[in-house]
């Protein structure tokens, strides 16, 4: 029987389209895992791929404002794909990734954004890694910090209305300066961030919503659980920290003090941390922090012109790039970069690379020289990479703190 893949026209229909992958997470859906999705994306930002009626897999993807280096882009956040096991190696994930990159292409967003429960799919549509997120595990006896500190602010535990106002002056903040980072509504806050369902505690207590404010005004906010635990009367349990964001570095060394410093718990756990987060040179003993990194954000340049066009590039020498794009040919081209803007140009080209490869160089999150010295770019004229990687420069790790 043939296979149909097509947006969807209603609510009912994205429910029946994203179901699939639920499969993958071991999960019966109820109507609270719809919500997290259906307030954010209309039917038609959503795609079901159909055998005679019946749903078989689908994807859809969330509007966001990115963040890049020194602005911000129109990006789809795609999340939800999946394919049901009886209909795998049937050529429905292309399919609904065709739909779905030409769907944004008409939107106008340039960038297409996601976390890879795969790390394995989604390069063969133009993803390219963008960034490597760091998790760690560090023993509350273990936490010192090398140099005495001494906190002068002032924390509140929250309440979940309460929590919203500060936390989302604080992110904002932040988000507006940090690679990586996506605007939140006050609904995206609300649904997403600040409420505290009893099945999205996955075995731990419930969400702590605590503010940190510097003469009245808050600087900082963490989000966590305890996941308390016992054995012949003492406590071996740890802290799960969700979020932690401080807008400034007093503030994030002031968090982290905090979070170290709660009692009776064995071990602080968190995940979705920057390659560059401070802890790293901020605590006495950095081995036991158990750092482990993996792939974190994977960007599509939907709209290469558009993108580039969107950030900023530092001052520096020009740069002409050769951009191949077998899934997405009207990228394909010649790209002369520079402090001043990007064009298109058929002069000669200094570097050559595909679409994925400056999806991984885009938000700064990796350099050419990196990129070249893994076969992925070619360079076609001296000096060209170091050119590239001036032009290109961030000033800080790409951070997404937050999987959708």
């Amino acid at each position: 029987m043939p296979i149909e893949v097509s947006p969807c026209a209603t609510a009912d229909e994205i429910v029946q389209a994203i179901t699939p992958v639920f499969h993958y997470f071991g999960m019966a859906p109820s109507p609270r895992d719809y919500d997290r999705f259906l307030p954010f994306v209309e039917p038609s930002r959503a795609f079901m791929a159909r055998e005679g009626g019946a749903a078989v897999g689908g994807c859809a993807s969330f509007p966001f404002e990115l963040t890049v280096p020194g602005g911000t882009v129109r990006a789809a956040g795609l999340s939800v794909v999946g394919v049901l096991p009886t209909h795998r190696r049937r050529g429905i994930l292309r399919s609904m990734m065709r739909a779905q990159l030409d769907d944004v292409h008409r939107r106008g967003e340039a960038v297409g954004y996601l976390w890879a429960s795969e790390d394995t799919i989604y390069g063969q549509f133009g993803y390219g890694l963008a960034s490597l997120s760091v998790n760690l595990d560090i023993a509350r006896t273990h936490s010192a910090f090398a140099r005495p500190f001494e906190s002068r602010g002032e924390f509140r535990m929250v309440d979940e209305a309460a929590a919203l106002e500060p936390m989302a002056q604080v992110y904002d903040r932040v988000r507006r300066e940090q690679p990586g980072m996506f605007a939140r509504s006050d609904e995206w806050w609300r649904n997403r961030r600040l409420a505290d369902p009893e099945h999205r505690r996955m075995g731990g207590g419930v969400l702590n919503r605590v503010v940190l404010s510097y003469d009245g005004r808050p600087e900082g906010y963490a989000l966590y659980r305890i996941h308390q635990e016992f054995d012949a009367g003492s406590t071996h349990g740890h802290v799960n920290v969700v979020e932690a964001v401080g807008a400034t570095d007093e503030a994030t060394r002031d968090l982290w003090r905090f979070l170290f410093d709660i009692d009776w718990e064995a071990r602080i756990k968190a995940a979705l941390l920057p390659v560059d987060h401070p802890l790293i040179l901020l605590v006495a003993r950095p081995r036991e922090l158990k750092l482990r990194a993996h792939d974190g954000v994977w960007v599509r340049l939907v709209d290469v012109a558009a993108a580039l066009a969107a950030r900023r590039f530092a001052a520096g020498e020009p740069v002409v790039i050769e951009v191949g794009d077998a899934f997405c040919p009207w990228n394909a081209g010649r790209w002369r970069v520079s402090a001043s803007g990007v064009e298109r140009v058929s002069v000669e080209a200094d570097l050559a690379c595909d679409v994925t490869a400056l999806g991984s160089a885009y938000l700064g999150g990796f350099t050419f020289r990196q990129l070249a010295r893994a076969g992925r770019v070619e360079q076609r004229r001296t000096g060209a990479l170091a050119k590239a990687d001036a032009l290109f420069a961030g000033e800080r790790a790409v951070w997404c703190p937050e999987i959708f």
